[in-house]
């Protein structure tokens, strides 16, 4: 009888002292801080008003596309024939340099009317969206934001990008002006025998469809490099409650 409650008072002790290195062992690791679903979505709506604003500032500063050579828009791939045959055009080089300026400027002027378009999809996200695209990829928030307002964007974009194209920038002439002057010259080159012969083709490109397209893809790609940012570089999380919400990433 003495034996057993040996062994039982044995058995107790070391139950117990395997309990306390559980605790122990336990209490060396910090439990991640729970997020309520308000701040997920407070924080992903946060971290799309800062990147989207950010990426208009850039964008829309002089050079914002000119000067980005990943951004930077050129002529329509149709017009490729026009800058493979400029020695048939009178001034071709310029005219072609100056249409691309304008372009970018035009993009550079319209980008600034962008920010408050994306202000009802970024507020009407659903705590299930802010869940999802917090442990999405690192475009998940872009990506949200371009499958629900990229329609309407560009419907409400496009007018912007035509007043902008048709503003007098330098004396009396607009980027329309200069596209149009561009394009009528190779298109009597085209029209002519020897055009005909060579098997050129006119161009009939509407300006404002494809800036307006190339507009908004340059405001989805830089919007996509600034939540990257956030989400991978603590130094762009500028508010206490990026800092939380992406913080828990970083535990992942």
């Amino acid at each position: 009888m003495k034996a057993l409650i040996k062994i039982s008072i044995v058995t107790s002790v070391v139950m117990l002292m395997s309990c306390a290195e559980i605790l122990n062992t336990i209490s060396q690791f910090e439990l991640p801080v729970q997020l309520t679903e308000g701040e997920v979505a407070n924080g992903l709506k946060e971290a799309l008003k800062v990147g989207t604003n950010n990426s208009v500032d850039i964008l829309s500063m002089e050079n914002g596309f000119l000067g980005d050579d990943l951004l930077k828009i050129m002529l329509p791939k149709e017009a490729s024939i026009i800058t493979d045959n400029l020695s048939m055009i009178p001034g071709g080089d310029k005219l072609v340099d100056d249409v691309i300026l304008r372009l970018n400027r035009a993009a550079e002027d319209a980008v600034t009317e962008a920010a408050p378009i994306f202000v009802g999809a970024i507020t009407s996200m659903t705590i299930t969206d802010a869940f999802n695209i917090l442990h999405g990829g690192d475009n998940a928030a872009t990506e949200f934001l371009k499958r629900n307002t990229y329609t309407e964007l560009r419907e409400l974009f496009q007018p912007k990008v035509t007043n902008s194209l048709d503003k007098k920038l330098i004396g009396t002439i607009s980027t329309n002006d200069s596209w149009s002057i561009l394009t009528e010259k190779y298109n009597t080159v085209a029209n002519s025998l020897v055009g005909t012969i060579a098997g050129f083709q006119t161009i009939d490109v509407k300006l404002d469809d494809y800036v307006t397209l190339k507009t908004l893809d340059g405001l989805f790609i830089k919007v996509a490099d600034e939540e990257k940012e956030i989400r991978k570089n603590p130094l762009k999380r500028v508010t206490t409650l990026l800092k939380k919400v992406f913080g828990e990433l970083d535990k992942d």
